[in-house]
């Protein structure tokens, strides 16, 4: 068969119910078929490099597309639960942003007092959600180290956040003890 829209038709008719049988083992019915077409048209698109036999080829594709959908799923409820974790009963009933507004100024101005290696670690652990191990490659550190630093991190980020806020009582301007031994912390991690 020379012709591509040929050689696809037959590929896709003798392993399509292969292919979507082994999506349906792993994933519920809707999540198998989107595997199954993605896994099809990958195959379209790399139509001229596929090995023989093709069904381990497409199994395979299939299989990393399951794990993608695992892992995008993962994060969605993942980044989901954070945020029920964040909001109170309090915020259901009556939310208030300027609260929150505070909530985030006051955050952001005790993190903007942590170094910057203590900022990033827990950057790496909350925003990006990578496991330890991955964390500590990207910091170029072993990952008890990495485990280390964040948790120092954490426990400077706890303290900062009870600090007095600038601009405390009498209207002085007060720096959070966390900066006030900055450098000793730094010198720790």
């Amino acid at each position: 068969m020379d012709d591509p829209e040929e050689r696809f038709t037959a590929l896709y008719d003798r392993h399509y119910r292969a292919v979507l049988g082994y999506a349906l083992l792993r994933a519920e019915h809707g999540v198998a078929e989107d595997v199954c077409s993605e896994t099809f048209l990958v195959a379209w698109r790399r139509l001229g490099e596929l090995p023989e036999p093709v069904l381990p080829w497409l199994l395979g594709v299939a299989r990393n597309l399951l794990a993608k959908q695992r892992d995008s799923r993962g994060r969605r409820q993942a980044l989901v639960d954070r945020i029920a974790a964040l909001s109170t009963e309090r915020d259901t009933v009556a939310w208030d942003v300027a609260d929150h507004v505070v909530d985030r100024t006051t955050a952001l101005a005790a993190l903007a007092t942590l170094p910057e290696q203590d900022v990033e670690a827990m950057a790496l652990a909350s925003w990006h959600g990578l496991p330890p191990e991955q964390a500590a490659t990207v910091m170029g550190c072993s990952t008890r180290t990495y485990n280390v630093r964040l948790h120092r991190a954490r426990k400077r980020l706890s303290r900062a956040l009870r600090a007095e806020p600038a601009g405390g009582p009498a209207g002085t301007a007060r720096r959070p003890r966390a900066v006030e031994h900055g450098q000793r912390f730094a010198e720790e991690a």
